[in-house]
């Protein structure tokens, strides 16, 4: 049994209907030295089913979920729901409100926290709030994120390719049900303290998503998260309507992190490639300029393997060891 979280709803999350509050997150600062910082939540509560949990503003400068969430939640009549959404619109709070992929309140990261610490600081203690009080409740969960200021994704669901066979066949059905015609699976190069890693703790059928980026709300992208939403709702029985059935995907993963491109100085990467591009060793991958030593020449950069441009930078100044180009490769469907 795991220690009792620090953090506690001001609600009763097993109650009948539509409830909202908070989750209270309890860290003595300046800006709020003796109350608490509020996380939002809803809870939607029809009859016996499922539990699904929503998560966005996992990262607190990615918006197309918690918008997509809030389109859902507030489309729901509890009378029509077979079951109960437990939805945190904007999980790490104080990052959302602050436009930031790190907490304001620590510097840390969210989505590499868990299984977190109800003794250690803000982002650890909502990390073990999930991972010990929220997803033992769940029956399945949807993480919703984008790629905010930083970087662009092709949109794409995530998938992890757990040790138990059953639960990762689960997730890559989510995954094929969200809808969206790639999937990113995560398998030996995954990061084990992201909620997807919480959830496979947990035994808890997940995905996470890559939603675009920009750090702001693409409309097209977010029309296909709700409805990658509300289809897995009718999969699981929880709302009434056809399942859809959408054509095989691509699926992808990293095999080798010496296949994307990193900037190697600071400078400007003036990129000849975007996400969604398939790529062979050598392409031309853009000039990098060195604009604060302009006598320097400027250096063209190529693509160090073949594969699938699934993200780029959003960013044109760059420093040495950022991502410009992130490439991944085909999963081999037929092993």
């Amino acid at each position: 049994m795991s220690p009792k979280s620090r953090i506690s709803l001001t609600f009763d999350v097993s109650a009948p209907g539509r409830q909202v509050g908070d989750a209270m997150l309890r860290w003595s600062d300046n800006s709020n030295p003796l109350g608490y910082h509020p996380i939002p939540v809803v809870s939607v509560k029809g009859t016996d089913g499922p539990v699904l949990l929503l998560v966005g503003g996992t990262h607190g400068d990615e918006y197309e979920g918690p918008a997509a969430i809030m389109r859902v939640i507030h489309a729901l009549d509890p009378s029509d729901l077979r079951g109960q959404i437990i939805a945190f619109p904007a999980l790490n709070m104080p990052a959302v409100s602050a436009s930031s992929r790190v907490s304001p309140l620590d510097g840390a990261n969210l989505n590499r926290a868990f299984p977190g610490d109800r003794d250690g600081g803000p982002t650890a203690m909502i990390a073990q709030f999930l991972e010990t009080e929220i997803l033992p409740l769940c029956d399945a969960a949807i993480d919703l994120h984008s790629g905010g200021k930083a970087s662009f994704f092709q949109p794409c669901a995530l998938p992890t390719l757990t040790e138990d066979p059953v639960l990762a066949a689960k997730n890559m059905e989510l995954a094929h049900l969200f809808g969206l015609p790639l999937v990113w699976r995560l398998g030996a190069h995954n990061d084990n303290r992201s909620v997807n890693a919480a959830a496979d703790r947990a035994g808890v059928p997940m995905i996470a998503t890559e939603l675009g980026g920009g750090g702001g709300v693409d409309p097209g992208i977010t029309d296909q998260a709700e409805a990658g939403v509300w289809n897995i709702l009718r999969h699981l029985g929880m709302v009434d309507g056809a399942v859809h059935h959408p054509p095989k995907p691509r699926i992808v993963e990293i095999r080798d992190p010496h296949a994307s491109l990193y900037a190697t100085s600071e400078g400007l990467f003036d990129r000849a490639l975007s996400a969604g591009q398939d790529v062979t060793a050598g392409d031309f991958a853009g000039w990098f300029h060195f604009v604060t030593e302009p006598e320097r020449p400027s250096v063209r950069l190529t693509v160090p393997q073949d594969g699938m441009i699934l993200a780029h930078t959003n960013r044109g100044m760059v420093r040495r060891g950022e991502m410009l180009l992130l490439v991944v490769q085909d999963v081999d469907q037929a092993l």
